[in-house]
Parts: C-alpha cells; structure tokens; sequence
C-alpha cells in the first residue's frame, strides 16, 4: 500500500530537521516539493538521492493525476513544505 507523507523541512538551520523526516525523504521514491532548489540543498547536505518534482499552487492541478496514478501504482511519496 502506497503512502503519501507530509513532511515539514526546517525554515532556518538545515541541522533543525528531524531524523524522522530525514528517514523518509531518503525512503520514498518521490519528494514533491513547491521549489526543487530549496529542497535540493537539504537533500544534498544530508546526501539523500531521492529524485524530485516541483509541486505548487501553480504546477498542483496539471501534476495531481500523474501523483495519484504514483500512489496507485504502490509509489511511496513524500510532499515538503
């Protein structure tokens, strides 16, 4: 069963993120993020390869079939904020 986690990413210090969140960043098979730049830096810091798609009020409708067509599809995702 395919899960989609919400997980918050630190607004200051890179260091402030959760193991936990860190876990699963490095676990899922996608990261959806509102800016693949932002997200790139923490992902890099700590090494994580997961692959990324930018995710946001302007892109969220042209992208949701292709996000749930993942999640039916067993893919385990992971949206930041």
């Amino acid at each position: 069963m395919a899960t989609l986690y919400i997980v918050s990413t630190p607004i200051g210090h890179l260091k402030d993120v959760t193991i936990r969140a860190l876990e699963i960043l490095e676990g899922v098979d996608l990261i959806l993020c509102e800016d693949t730049r932002v997200t790139q830096k923490l992902l890099n810091h700590f090494n994580i390869k997961t692959r990324t798609l930018s995710y946001h009020q302007h892109s969220k409708l042209k992208k949701v079939k292709y996000i749930l067509d993942l999640l039916r599809s067993g893919k385990n995702l992971a949206l930041v904020s």
